[in-house]
């Protein structure tokens, strides 16, 4: 079949070459009657547009950078896979930089992707997040940048979160009306967002209900983060724990299986996750599930938009706060 381009489209169509241009980019100010011409026809004669001359054309890379702490976490695969959903349907790359909560490695990344690299970046910053230069000298270049996850409130870039502090503090609430009256949180990253927010929602339950405060700081390290959390088990004897992040919530498995204190019997557990294998522990892990693969969907097609300038005013310290949900399984039962 011969390859058919732009010009013949809109010759069929009666319509100007920037008009077919514009609707094959889904752009706002195209009809979204016209829109269905277009991709009707394009996609009848098996049109592909020029990756190169288009990029050439509009000085685009065609890819966007996506800067996250890990890609163990199961929350950023699924975040991923939402992202590269939208990326592909706006014929773009992703590339993934994985900082590993250092933030030199995040300057770095930053700085590299600035030189022209990417169109735009998607981040969730490491939980050293003290030096902020980098991310202001990428708005100081007008470099579409949005934050999901784990943002920096200080700056006015938009921010794709979830209501951490309202779960947590309905997860807690949810502890204590089934009778737990010792309740730790045990935490991780406490420098970044999300871990001050789930914090937040933990102690304002606890403070309404006037209950102890029972509180771990751990390391990031699986060895020592284990027997951290033992000692604090043995120590402290808490009724119920509250992860912050699922490998935490595993880790409490592990350690009431070294000091045989059952689950839900003795210590219920809960922990955020979105671990599709949580209904498959012994007992099924009652998670407080953030919705990953929406976030990053609503956090890439925000990026685009960008790029494309196809939104309707300022976006300017837009906060999207997306809501996590609480199942209930086995190990709060």
């Amino acid at each position: 079949m011969e390859k058919v381009n732009i010009k013949q489209l809109a010759k069929q169509l009666n319509l100007s070459i920037s008009t077919v241009s514009r609707a094959l980019q889904d752009s706002y100010e195209i009809s979204a009657k016209t829109k269905a011409k277009v991709f009707e026809l394009a996609q009848k004669l098996n049109y592909q547009p020029n990756p190169n001359a288009r990029s050439l054309r509009e000085q685009k890379t065609k890819t966007i950078a996506v800067i996250i702490p890990e890609i163990a976490n199961n929350f950023f695969s699924l975040a991923i896979n939402g992202i590269e959903q939208v990326a592909a349907e706006k014929g773009y790359h992703v590339l993934i930089y994985l900082t590993h909560e250092n933030q030199a490695k995040e300057i770095a990344f930053a700085r590299h992707v600035s030189n022209g690299r990417a169109d735009g970046i998607l981040m969730s910053v490491s939980c050293q997040s003290d030096d902020k230069s980098h991310l202001l000298d990428l708005n100081k270049r007008n470099i579409p940048l949005v934050f999901f996850d784990r943002v920096e409130e200080t700056l006015n870039n938009v921010q794709v979160t979830t209501n951490d502090a309202e779960s947590s503090f309905k997860a807690t609430e949810n502890l204590i009306k089934s009778g737990c009256r010792r309740i730790a949180y045990i935490m991780i990253s406490k420098n970044a967002t999300i871990s001050s927010r789930r914090k937040q929602g933990y102690t304002s339950a606890i403070q309404r209900y006037g209950l102890p405060e029972l509180i771990l700081d751990c390391t990031d390290d699986t060895d020592k983060d284990q027997q951290l959390i033992r000692e604090f088990i043995r120590k402290e004897k808490p009724d119920a724990v509250l992860a912050s992040v699922e490998k935490l919530a595993t880790a409490c498995y592990y350690a009431c299986h070294d000091l045989n204190i059952r689950i839900p019997e003795d210590m219920k557990v809960i922990g955020y996750s979105t671990l599709q294998i949580a209904s498959l522990l012994n007992p099924s892990l009652t998670t407080i599930t953030p919705p990953a693969f929406e976030m990053g969907k609503k956090a890439a097609t925000i990026l685009f938009n960008i790029i494309a300038n196809k939104f309707e005013g300022s976006l300017a310290g837009s906060r999207i706060v997306m809501e996590s949900e609480i199942i209930e399984r086995q190990s709060t039962r």
